[in-house]
């Protein structure tokens, strides 16, 4: 192989240099902290004092003998599960209804989209009006003679968890079905027409011809409602707050606790940095187990 003439080596590094300032930025405001944050979470900082002692990992074995950080882990599972399933589950039967020949399928792709354009904190404040003991939906159920089924939804320990979940899936269910509408559109009319002639009906045919097709959709669906569910933070806290008790805590509200109400910075980090390594592993197995069904059906 001929040595790399000075031109060659200029075209080659070039694009290195373009990219230096970003990466310094980069580096400055992200990477630093982060490895900062780190060591952090090794010591017993509070946060203000500019002496502290390093602790080596009992910040680490503190937080599995405190059962309000384990609820926590429990809690942030529970509801990204729970939020990928139905989420999903909802945007899916939302495109295929929009992707018909009905008339009105271009406004109602607009109204079902609308709520994942607010933003998640006025949302969440909006549904705990809503859902308040003496909110609009507990109105509504006393006004039609419902009186049994009116529950304080976000003061009840067996409720609050799911009440959160539904919030989240009314306002990012039509963010999925955007996703699966491209995906359905994307399909071959002429795949449809071939397998109905060979007799399949409406169901065979979705499972045997479209969601095969699907799979970069279901892809890019899942890996966004589960690292975002495993990351809520805004909608819990104004919403509930992590309460009533903790029955609502997430890792993400605990660190907010710990760090702002308790000053124990360097604990909360440690809990950020065990939030990290949890998204980091059920997004990176998540994508392989994706990417593998993805070359799968095609």
């Amino acid at each position: 192989m001929p040595p790399a003439t000075p031109a060659r080596r200029a075209r080659t590094t070039a694009p290195w240099w373009f990219m230096a300032p970003a990466l310094l930025l980069f580096a400055f405001v992200v990477l630093v902290p982060s490895a900062r944050g780190v060591y952090y979470a090794f010591t017993d900082w509070d946060g203000l004092d500019p002496h502290f002692t390093f602790v080596g990992l009992d910040n680490f074995a503190d937080m599995f003998r405190d059962a309000d950080a384990v609820q926590a882990v429990w809690h942030t599972l529970l509801i990204a599960a729970s939020i990928t399933v139905v989420q999903n589950a909802v945007g899916l039967l939302l495109a295929l209804g929009v992707n018909s020949a009905i008339k009105s399928r271009n406004l109602l792709r607009v109204l079902l989209f609308a709520p994942a354009v607010i933003t998640p904190i006025v949302t969440a404040y909006l549904w705990r009006n809503l859902l308040g003991p003496d909110g609009a939906i507990n109105s509504l159920f006393g006004a039609v003679g419902l009186d049994s089924w009116r529950q304080d939804w976000l003061g009840s320990p067996d409720l609050a968890l799911w009440a959160v979940v539904g919030v989240i899936v009314w306002q990012f269910a039509g963010y999925s079905m955007v996703i699966f509408l491209a995906g359905l559109q994307s399909v071959p009319q002429e795949i449809h027409e071939a397998a109905a002639l060979d007799g399949a009906g409406p169901v065979r045919r979705f499972w045997s011809v479209t969601r095969p097709l699907l799979a970069p959709a279901f892809t890019i669906n899942l890996m966004l409602s589960i690292i975002g569910g495993i990351k809520l933070f805004d909608q819990v806290y104004a919403l509930t707050g992590g309460g009533p008790g903790h029955a609502t805590d997430t890792l993400s509200t605990l660190i907010y606790k710990d760090a702002f109400t308790l000053g124990e910075f360097g604990y909360s980090i440690a809990l950020a940095v065990v939030l990290t390594i949890i998204v980091a592993v059920v997004s990176t197995g998540q994508y392989v187990l994706l990417s593998r069904s993805e070359r799968a059906a095609s």
